[in-house]
């Protein structure tokens, strides 16, 4: 076991601090594993009007993402971060202190929008701090935090869910000011790591190029981000569709029961993300991401045909939560090593709009398709979302090797390779 968590030494101080303040964020993570839940149980909204409030929350986060971006390129990542996390905790505290009603709603959705104002400048900043050879390290060590914290305040979200949901919101915002306080404190050196690597050349700076420019040069990223925001899509139903089939089969039960496994997703990623970065260590992350997104297949279809077998849960969530890992562990590296480092923060934006806008479309559809024919029906979409991804990446992984020999330098590909690039 020790061997497993030696593969994160080396890394700077700035990854741990990090890694520490996921924890500390993600143990008072108790209102978004819950949301659909409360929209449902406790405001008393259809899965349709749910999945439509879902939609005009991505909406407003899109430009959110947007302006967060252009910022994260132009100043100090770490006051951006600082910032927003500052006044989610400022909405989280409130929602806390005031009775449940649409102000709270409004207030979350606030807390959000700065929320996504800062994730450029997060995804950025890993990027920027870490030497091309150690970034699946630590992406791997930052979701490995995350899940850590994330371990118990799901099934305590749950056990509160019914009479002190106002505790869970209070939690939330004293663990984001926690991590908050970390950061300001020991994240001291951010500037970008100056590297001359062959495989380092995809990601020069291109200063006076527009964001556009490099997209249409970099083609399989467009593709990439397609391809994603279907997995998103998909994704994003473990905490849609699936709680309302549960509060559906189980009443009240269904929260507890959510929570549980929720919490098992996150042991499961504490326990397997060591042992997958180990193990799987030499496969490219192109292939990382197919292996990902048929494990997510398989653990929907498994939930789908053992709904209402509670022991079939957490089978089906065991193997989606696999699948999980693996894309988690080749999503962070393949974006930062294939786009220039003076573009990072825009084209992550971009990124997170293109993830929203995708992502609330299909709840929409979700929702509708649940109110009008049901469980089954909705799953077969979701399914069928999936299964698309995951072919549209079998694509991907061969378009890539085309795109950026270098990065395949050293594999099958390695006699191909200087045909294409000096």
């Amino acid at each position: 076991m020790s061997k497993l968590f030696q593969q994160y030494r080396g890394l700077r101080r700035e990854n741990y601090v990090l890694f520490f303040g996921n924890i500390v964020t993600n143990m008072g993570s108790m209102v978004w594993p819950m949301m659909t839940l409360l929209l449902d149980k406790k405001m008393g909204l259809s899965a349709g009007n749910i999945a439509l409030l879902m939609m005009v929350w991505s909406f407003l986060c899109m430009p959110a993402s947007l302006f967060g971006g252009r910022l994260a390129d132009r100043i100090n990542k770490k006051k951006i971060i600082i910032a927003g996390d500052t006044i989610s905790v400022a909405c989280y505290i409130i929602c806390g202190l005031v009775p449940l009603s649409y102000v709270t709603v409004g207030l979350i959705m606030l807390a959000s929008v700065f929320q996504s104002i800062e994730g450029p400048a997060y995804n950025a900043l890993i990027a920027d701090i870490t030497p091309t050879r150690d970034r699946e390290k630590a992406y791997s060590l930052l979701y490995l935090g995350g899940n850590i914290g994330l371990m118990i305040s799901p099934t305590l979200a749950g056990m509160l869910f019914k009479n002190y949901l106002w505790l869970a919101f209070i939690i939330s915002g004293v663990a984001i000011g926690c991590s908050t306080l970390l950061i300001w404190l020991f994240v001291r050196d951010i500037e970008p790591v100056r590297e001359e690597c062959e495989e380092a050349v995809y990601q020069r700076a291109r200063e006076n190029e527009s964001v556009w420019r490099v997209l249409w040069d970099n083609q399989p990223d467009l593709l990439f981000t397609v391809i994603t925001s279907l997995y998103f899509a998909a994704y994003n139903q473990f905490s849609f569709l699936m709680p309302l089939d549960l509060a559906a089969v189980h009443g009240d039960q269904g929260a507890v029961i959510f929570g549980t496994v929720t919490s098992l997703n996150c042991i499961t990623v504490v326990v397997f993300t060591p042992v997958i970065t180990k193990l799987f260590s030499k496969m490219r992350d192109t292939g990382k991401m197919v292996t990902g997104r048929i494990l997510m297949f398989a653990g929907f279809l498994a939930f789908l045909l053992l709904l209402g077998f509670v022991p079939g849960y957490y089978i089906a969530m065991l193997i989606f939560t696999w699948g999980e890992v693996f894309d988690v562990l080749a999503e962070g590296p393949y974006v930062s090593t294939r786009i220039p480092a003076s573009h990072r923060g825009r084209i992550n934006g971009l990124m997170s709009v293109m993830y929203t806008a995708v992502t609330g479309g299909i709840d929409l559809a979700v929702g509708h398709t649940y109110d009008r024919a049901g469980s089954s029906w909705t799953w077969a979409l979701v399914l069928g979302v999936t299964f698309v991804s995951v072919a549209l990446t079998v694509i991907l992984k061969r378009r890539d090797r085309k795109a950026y020999p270098k990065l395949y330098l050293g594999t099958e590909t390695q006699e191909q390779a200087p045909a294409e690039g000096p």
